[in-house]
């Protein structure tokens, strides 16, 4: 079982270290330790179990290190940056290992670029040696890029030319989205296998700067303190620690403190029942990693990772809430009433990665609302995310329970944006606009089924003698269809509107480096990624599809 919990203490790959405002992630993959059996992770080239570690680091820079502005990504390697994804280890991994391991490193990298860009933690890098591939993918997540000018010291991506896959991590998508690289100057980059050093590279925008090696770790330190002038982290609060998550798993069951997992394996299901709060807000300074909103965040992250990666069959997700809907709203309304403190930015920006994920999963995803749910606020956004909602109109007979309601907070109207940068309201009524701004004027109202469904918010609104049937075939039904063809489709419908960086990543080039994963020029026997190394030359078809 892959497990993506870990901690600083148990790092074999990354060293960590502080100086006041200023924090250094030097990469040391240690070649004897990856997360499986096969290869050698040579040249500070890395697998999953490096990026989990890197992942570990940067949540923990920014909510155990309020005081840290700049972060520096540096080799503690005296010869090498780094040499990208393993191939080996990619020539050996399953096609949807090889898929989810590309999602992950892409969510990485992402976050790192919202730590710069939302949490006043600035990135940079500064490479001391060859940066290749997804080496160099890394760096491009950072806003500064500072190299060495010296004979050894260059960028490349040669994905295109050594190994017949795409520079998938974000790499083509960034080079000229993000650094404003020319189309021909970046096509000759992409295939060429030397890379590019010295003052062509950052005539070529390739990189911001370069220094004289021996000046560099200097020059570095001194950028990033220039850097962290800018930053509204503070300067004299606590950090909260990232505790260890409390999980049982056993073989039909996930239990956290908050979130238990039933594993469906006769319908090929996954249902999730997320616990509302038990009491009134109190302070997230002072419980910590127990404030409601942060730990369902993290457990809620760690679930959707160990299900991606660990129960690749179970095709279908279905979300459920239990709880008082009034709780979860006073909850959002201190995010929101609490939002420029860099504690609750964070748990908020958090909420936002995580649901992120959620939206770019691979399977299909139901929210079931029923009595007794509570579907408010920043809970009611994985029944937005999901591919379709069903809500209990009234109550079972001889239930109890309150009928189901739905609640709108502040942080359903963009706090909380998906990839496309679009709330998933603004998303939903994408060509009704007057739908969405009206739904302002209900916020905090209990919004019962049968009003949701005439406001567009949910899709089937079926009575108790319904609801069972109903519910079932939507399931059984999912898991009759071709599970690519439902990828496609799900990926392709919840994602309308405008393109950002990130879509264009998890869209456009998540979909071509999928389809060349499972070509022979890739990984056929005679493929590129099965014969590199071995001294043997890839033969390609030529045709092109």
């Amino acid at each position: 079982m892959i497990d993506f919990r870990t901690e600083p203490a148990r790092y074999r790959h990354w060293k960590m270290t502080f100086a006041g405002q200023v924090a250094v992630l030097a990469m040391d993959v240690d070649e004897n330790r990856g997360l499986a059996e096969g290869y050698e992770l040579k040249l500070n080239s890395y697998d999953l179990g490096v990026d989990i570690e890197l992942y570990d680091a940067t949540q923990r820079l920014r909510f155990e290190h309020p005081e840290v502005r700049s972060v520096i990504l540096c080799s503690a390697k005296e010869r090498i940056f780094c040499a990208g994804a393993n191939i080996k280890m990619l020539g050996l991994a399953s096609h949807p290992f090889k898929v989810n391991f590309c999602k992950f490193t892409n969510e990485t990298r992402n976050s790192i670029e919202d730590a710069t860009r939302n949490s006043g933690q600035f990135y940079m890098t500064a490479i001391g040696g060859p940066c290749a591939g997804g080496g160099y993918e890394l760096a491009l997540a950072t806003e500064y890029i500072m190299m060495a000018d010296d004979g050894s010291t260059s960028v490349s991506l040669p994905e295109v030319a050594l190994l017949a896959v795409l520079p998938g991590t974000g790499g083509l998508t960034r080079l000229v989205d993000k650094r404003g690289v020319r189309r021909d100057l970046a096509d000759f980059f992409c295939t060429t296998e030397e890379g590019v050093k010295g003052k062509r590279a950052v005539d070529w925008r390739l990189v911001d700067e370069v220094v004289p090696r021996t000046q560099l770790t200097e020059t570095a330190n001194q950028k990033a303190l220039h850097f962290a002038a800018n930053s509204n982290r503070p300067a004299n609060a606590t950090g909260i620690i990232l505790t260890p998550l409390r999980r049982t798993v056993d073989d039909r069951t996930i239990t956290y403190d908050h979130l238990k997992i039933e594993l469906d394996r006769d319908r090929a299901c996954v249902t999730l029942l997320i616990q509302g709060p038990a009491e009134a807000v109190k302070s997230p300074t002072a419980l910590g990693c127990d404030f409601w909103p942060l730990a369902i965040a993290r457990e809620l992250d760690d679930a959707i990772l160990h299900l991606r990666f660990n129960e690749e069959a179970l095709r279908t997700w279905v979300f459920r809430t239990e709880g008082d809907s009034a709780l979860v709203a006073s909850y959002d309304a201190f995010l929101s009433a609490n939002a420029e403190d860099w504690l609750v930015r964070e748990i908020i920006l958090y909420l936002k990665r995580t649901l992120k994920r959620v939206d770019v999963s691979a399977r299909s995803i139901f929210a079931l609302l029923e009595p007794g749910s509570c579907f408010a606020g920043s809970l009611l956004e994985l029944a937005l995310a999901a591919d379709r909602a069903y809500m209990l109109r009234g109550v079972r007979d001889g239930d109890e329970a309150p009928p189901a309601c739905i609640v709108l907070s502040d942080l359903n109207f963009g706090r909380l944006p998906m990839c496309n940068g679009l709330s998933r309201l603004e998303s939903r009524f994408l060509h009704e606009p007057d739908k969405y701004r009206n739904l302002r004027a209900r916020l905090g109202e209990q919004i019962d089924a049968e009003t949701a469904q005439a406001l567009g918010l949910i899709g089937f609104a079926p009575d108790d003698l319904d609801w069972d049937d109903e519910v079932r075939l939507a399931i059984e039904e999912r898991a009759a269809f071709s599970g690519d063809a439902l990828t496609g489709m799900e990926a392709s419908l919840r994602f309308g509107g405008p393109e950002t960086i990130e879509s264009k990543i998890f869209a456009r080039l998540s979909a071509w480096q999928n389809w060349i994963f499972q070509r022979p020029n890739a990984v056929g026997e005679k493929g590129a990624l099965k014969l590199y190394g071995t001294g043997r030359r890839p033969e390609f078809d030529p045709r092109r599809v």
